[in-house]
């Protein structure tokens, strides 16, 4: 007699561990090949300019911002950091062809740089610009 338990076909054993490092290595590869490109650009074609024709330049005022808030207009400091001293400044000075060349230093609040604007606004100067320096600038 044999009462030996009947043995039942061994049942397949799947490693995953395999098929895991395989999909790992695919999608390395679709995330280093993909080209991701933005939706939100727009494509331009900006105007040529003739650098031979030359206008006359604007006058120009500076206004420069410390990084504690202190203005000075044209190298001269104002005494004040009121915006009413920097329109009293600025109102003298504006004139219709006149830019107003902001230079604020990095370090200067957004709240003084927005106080200069204003101030141009309510003098009259239209024409605002901001001064900033290249990234290559010896010193940086």
């Amino acid at each position: 007699m044999n009462f030996k338990p009947r043995s039942a076909s061994p049942e397949p054993d799947i490693n995953l561990v395999p098929f895991i490092d395989v999909l790992l290595v695919v999608l390395i590869f679709l995330m280093l090949t993909t080209t991701w490109s933005r939706l939100t650009e727009i494509q331009l074609n900006l105007p040529v300019a003739d650098a031979t024709a030359s206008r006359p330049k604007p006058r120009q005022i500076v206004l420069s911002i410390t990084a504690q808030g202190q203005y000075a207009v044209n190298k001269s400091p104002l005494g004040s950091r009121s915006m009413g001293a920097l329109v009293a400044v600025l109102t003298p000075l504006a004139h219709p062809d006149a830019m107003l060349v902001i230079s604020a230093d990095a370090s200067a609040t957004h709240q003084s740089v927005v106080h200069a604007m204003e101030a141009a606004r309510r003098s009259g100067l239209s024409k605002i610009s901001f001064a900033a320096q290249s990234a290559e600038a010896p010193g940086s």
